[in-house]
């Protein structure tokens, strides 16, 4: 999912709210393309999808299923919560073992009726067209009432395809038409495009499947203008098959007439590919009208750390847009030794795990959010920590940054070895106050049944007093053993 998309949400509704004091109505403009990307009822608020995709659904293990809560004028709220599987009434399909429903999940106003709607990737279907671990992308409707119904979007064309596995899915006009396309992978390294717009029984206009002519293997998708021509742009995290190592950054610009067939390299400033990472996020944090590349480079003690400043522990680097594209040689990289980013840089910590842009604090900038599932705290060995960095004219700095763990004051819960707090992390404004709120995934809390935490943010801090909501499986009534909830959220 597009950041800069989540920023401009939180930013329209607040205008509006603050004018009408009441939710917009659905308008075809920009400003409503971006407040539905997270609100499925349309009443203004974002509202959050978690995922458990190795969780049991009727005895099948890692069948997998998704939450849903909803955003509220005080934030999300566990009333009127939702759980999705593949066992919901008008959900294609039916609950297998290994097919981890909720492998990846992205949202967007598929078949334009002004609602968002949940996409989510079954990466373990067996389907018949495929076969084995080919995959399935589904998609649950938004409405007035909230989610209900689905449809099937599109099946793997062969054995372990894994359509709709882990990162490998995101929701954006390539091609600008009007219409939001759905952008998966295919083979691990093929970009697959299914043209909107989107009937209620999942037909479409058809596909676009861009071929990688090198042995590339995607790790993680997401989209924006990066070149700021107004047509959207899909930006991969990718490795080489044959060198784990070789971590790129990856895009192909959107066109009139789809995605380009080549992707393009963000270089360095020897002339190489840019040592990138394993997730990635687009947004405009330094407001110049261009869309950025956050990328979170989280495993570290190969050999291209030396490539790869500061690589140890995990980096973040924040890869500026222009009117020629990314900026590799401009790129600025943060770890924990950084001025101004609380803690110390030790191996391990998987500072990076995830990455998202959103405006948190609401100065007009974006801010980017960081996983450290790695990081210990005392005697509590990969207890797990967030921090928030923030953004600026200049581009993404230390300066003014903030780590949010279990032994922050007015976090619920106490920190644990093995906790992976920050495994997933996700900003939406909840509330509609024109500040990104943060959640977070600790999939190994509570021995590996996996726990929620949703903060409030505030103009000085995402840890506001008695704005923090945390729940997990005995709260949504499902099985919580070895499910790993939280492991994933719709970006």
């Amino acid at each position: 999912m597009s950041g800069r998309r989540r920023q401009a949400w939180g930013a329209a509704v607040a205008v509006v709210l603050a004018v009408t004091g009441a939710a917009p109505a659905a308008a075809d403009s920009a400003a409503t393309a971006a407040r539905l990307q997270d609100d499925f009822n349309g009443d203004g608020y974002a509202d959050l999808a978690v995922a458990a995709p190795s969780g049991s659904v009727g005895g099948k293990a890692q069948a997998g299923y998704v939450a849903v809560l909803y955003g509220t004028a005080h934030g999300l709220t566990t009333t009127g919560r939702k759980v999705f599987s593949q066992s919901t009434a008008g959900v294609p399909g039916s609950v297998e073992k290994g097919d981890r429903f909720g492998s990846a999940l992205t949202t967007a106003d598929l078949n334009r009726d002004g609602y968002a709607d949940l996409v989510v990737g079954v990466g373990g279907e067996d389907t018949a067209s495929g076969g084995t671990d080919s995959g399935y992308v589904q998609v649950v409707w938004g409405g007035k009432n909230g989610l209900s119904g689905a449809a099937s979007l599109a099946t793997g064309k062969s054995a372990n395809d894994r359509l709709g596995t882990q990162g490998r899915l995101t929701a954006a006009d390539v091609d600008a038409d009007g219409a939001t396309d759905v952008v998966t992978v295919q083979n691990e390294k093929n970009l697959r495009v299914l043209k909107g717009p989107f009937a209620k029984d999942g037909s479409h206009e058809g596909e676009q499947v861009v071929t990688d002519r090198y042995n590339s293997r995607i790790l993680d998708l997401a989209a924006g203008d990066v070149n700021g021509d107004g047509i959207t742009d899909v930006v991969a995290a990718a490795n080489d098959q044959e060198e784990w190592d070789s971590r790129r950054i990856a895009y192909w610009y959107g066109t009139r007439d789809g995605v380009s067939p080549y992707f393009t390299l963000v270089y360095d400033i020897d002339g190489a590919g840019l040592q990138g990472g394993e997730n990635l996020d687009v947004g405009d944090v330094n407001q110049d009208g261009y869309d950025d590349i956050v990328v979170g480079r989280a495993v570290d003690g190969y050999d291209s750390d030396h490539d790869a400043y500061p690589a140890k522990g995990g980096r973040v680097g924040w890869i500026p847009g222009t009117a020629n594209g990314p900026d590799g040689v401009a790129g600025v990289f943060l770890n924990q030794d950084s001025a101004g980013v609380p803690g110390t840089a030790e191996k391990g910590d998987r500072f990076g795990t995830d990455v998202q842009i959103g405006d948190v604090d609401g100065d007009g900038y974006p801010d980017v959010v960081t996983g450290l599932p790695g990081e210990d705290l005392g005697s509590a060995g990969n207890a797990g920590s967030v921090v928030v960095l923030r953004g600026g004219a200049a581009g993404l700095t230390g300066a003014g940054a903030q780590a949010v763990s279990q032994s922050t004051g007015n976090v619920p819960g106490t920190a644990e070895s093995g906790d992976t707090f920050g495994a997933a992390v996700h900003l939406g404004d909840a509330n509609a106050d024109g500040r990104a709120d943060l959640a977070v995934g600790a999939p190994g809390e509570n021995s590996a049944s996996g726990f929620v935490w949703t903060f409030r943010s505030g103009a000085a801090t995402v840890v506001a007093p008695n704005g923090t909501t945390a729940f997990g499986t005995t709260l949504l009534g499902t099985n919580g053993k070895n499910a790993k909830f939280a492991s994933g959220f719709a970006y």
